[in-house]
């Protein structure tokens, strides 16, 4: 496969600096492939190629700091790889599983892993096949499902205190409002919006942490797939608190679940 680079553009150059360091090369090769075979073979929109930097690698690279230094790490749905390439590039302690149940992406993803040459592993399946049940540190979603769904799949695979990191827009805190009984049900025992990047990017990157407690029910990530059902909701387990919020990521709009009489 040809591989070329595609440096940030000046205007987020700072950024791009930031968060890459010295592993600035990759994200270049990373953001080219982006911007060619990915487009070509339908992953990525045409009318993305002029904002791969802006809207893509630096908007998942923002959430990096959030994530404990060498967690596992699932990325569900990753499609063209975002938020996990980006991440695991980043990063080089993580441990980064991409999970795709498209058999098109997954080839991609493989054949861009050869090329750039970071150890990221792919699987080809379903949410609710992420990982060991109860085992990983952090997943991570951007795009994938609105957010009951998403935590139904992703909550089951966390380890008690594991988080779920879901890229979210503009919505994310009525969307978080409105499924605050939803998460308890699932076993969510914490979350809070978190706003990355503020001051480095343009537009910061708007995250939903979800933090899983002791018990949560494990129905939910056998039925869940990306296609998909909502995971029916289970009992309620004690609360937990968030950790804080690491420099430059400001929480706000904090909202915890409540007790149950």
């Amino acid at each position: 496969m040809a591989s070329g680079r595609l440096p940030a553009p000046p205007t987020v150059g700072e950024a791009a600096e930031h968060y890459f360091g010295d592993r600035i090369r990759l994200a270049e090769r990373y953001a080219w492939h982006l911007s060619t075979s990915a487009v070509q073979r339908g992953l990525i929109g045409p009318r993305e190629v002029d904002r791969i930097w802006e809207r893509h690698l630096l908007n998942c690279a923002a959430v990096a700091p959030l994530i404990p230094a060498d967690a596992d790490v699932v990325d569900v749905g990753s499609g063209a790889g975002l938020p996990g390439i980006v991440l695991a590039v980043a990063r080089p302690d993580l441990r980064m599983t991409l999970v795709e149940p498209m058999l098109r992406r997954v080839t991609w993803l493989q054949e861009i892993l050869i090329d750039i040459d970071i150890p990221c592993k792919v699987v080809r399946a379903r949410a609710g096949e992420a990982g060991t049940p109860g085992g990983v540190d952090v997943v991570c979603a951007r795009a994938v499902a609105a957010l009951p769904t998403l935590a139904g799949w992703c909550l089951p695979v966390l380890r008690p205190g594991g988080v779920l990191v879901a890229l979210k827009g503009e919505s994310a805190r009525r969307e978080l409002v409105e499924s605050g009984e939803a998460l308890t049900g699932l076993g969510a025992v914490s979350w809070d919006v978190v706003e990355c990047g503020e001051g480095l990017l343009p537009a910061p990157t708007t995250v939903v942490r979800v933090v899983a407690g002791d018990a949560v029910p494990r129905g939910s990530a056998a039925s869940g797939d990306l296609q998909g059902r909502a995971a029916r909701p289970g009992r309620e387990p004690a609360r937990t608190s968030v950790r804080k919020t690491p420099a430059r990521a400001r929480t706000r709009g904090t909202r915890r679940s409540r007790r149950r009489s």
